[in-house]
């Protein structure tokens, strides 16, 4: 999948307001960390996740959302009939139906014609979401798209706690519930465009994707409820991405080209480090946000994106490789010439 007509006309974020340590978590969970024999600081240790973020409720984090779009809007001066697309991606949704985009689409106030949907693939979703969005603008469908992401973490947490310091809590079903403490919130929107219309020469270039979903249940999520068998997990994670990876390199010269960042999904330290070593890639290359943030679910790699736009950390002209894989499992590597 190759684009010549796509750029990233705008992007941004806004931080989930509440604050709470990974210590805040375990002590919560004190009399079971001590029941079975675990370690003090077990979460921070073997993720490196210091902190994350929740909103107060789902309609502050709509409400984040919203707000996050009519400011990329307004920054690249495009009116909002001129968008042909509204996608949301995100895993986080408070009803089966309406969609999540249907909800967006009209606290935006957005006009009839503008299609609106969900894409739904786990932590892949976004990047999902950038490819169909490119292959609309690129063909002359749509000539703006936007994606947003508002991941609200809070609610599987609180689930995940009572489950996790529960007498009866076997610590089977203690490990299989570990990686829920690590998620986080944020909302992210992106805005693709024409690059003829486009306020900024961000290329989306386009990208790879292949599956292996014959690991389809290693991880699996509910409402309220999530499992994981997380060594399963990053074994079978590490051989699908090196197998994109070398796809990218054969199907796009990655190994020939000078690439500033790799921005990769950001889950923890011990599966960020693996992955970044079976790919043979600079490590410095990487930036890591999962410190503070956690695992933001499909919006991490474009909340990764535009932190380093806001921080100035991208200039014109760098390449980026954008590197994602969901549960199911799925992988996508993208590329942008900033």
């Amino acid at each position: 999948m190759f684009f010549e007509n796509v750029s990233i006309a705008g992007l941004a974020y806004q931080d989930a307001p509440l604050v709470t340590s990974s210590m805040e978590l375990e002590n919560e969970l004190q009399d079971n960390l001590e029941r079975f024999g675990m370690r003090p600081n077990l979460i921070e240790s073997l993720t490196g996740i210091r902190e994350r973020r929740f909103w107060e409720n789902n309609e502050q984090a709509m409400a984040a959302t919203v707000n996050v779009v009519e400011n990329i809007l307004a920054e690249a001066k495009i009116d909002k009939s001129q968008v042909g697309v509204l996608i949301n991606s995100s895993v986080s949704k408070e009803f089966i139906e309406p969609s999540v985009a249907a909800i967006i689409h009209g606290d935006l106030g957005m006009p009839p014609e503008c299609m609106n949907f969900d894409i739904s693939n786990a932590c892949l979703g976004f990047l999902n979401a950038m490819e169909v969005a490119g292959n609309m603008i690129e063909r002359g469908q749509i000539d703006y798209a936007l994606i947003v992401d508002a991941e609200n973490a809070a609610p599987l947490t609180t689930s995940t706690l009572q489950r996790l310091k529960s007498p009866e809590c076997t610590l089977e079903a203690f490990r299989a519930r570990f990686a829920s403490l690590t998620l986080g919130s944020t909302t992210v929107a992106m805005l693709l465009s024409h690059k003829d219309k486009s306020p900024t020469q961000h290329q989306f270039l386009g990208g790879v994707s292949r599956a292996a979903t014959q690991h389809n249940r290693l991880c699996v999520g509910r409402m309220d409820d999530m499992t994981t068998d997380a060594s399963g997990l990053l074994m079978s994670g590490i051989e699908l991405t090196t197998a994109t990876y070398k796809e990218a390199c054969e199907k796009m010269a990655w190994h020939q080209k000078d690439f500033a960042h790799y921005l990769l999904h950001q889950v923890g330290e011990t599966h960020l480090n693996k992955v970044v070593k079976a790919m043979g890639v600079d490590p410095e290359k990487v930036p890591r946000f999962y410190q503070t943030y956690g695992n933001t679910g499909p919006a991490s790699i474009p909340l990764a994106l535009a932190k380093m736009q806001s921080e100035e950390r991208l200039k014109t002209g760098d390449r980026l490789g954008l590197m994602g894989i969901g549960s199911g499992i799925n992988c996508s590597m993208m590329e942008i010439l900033w």
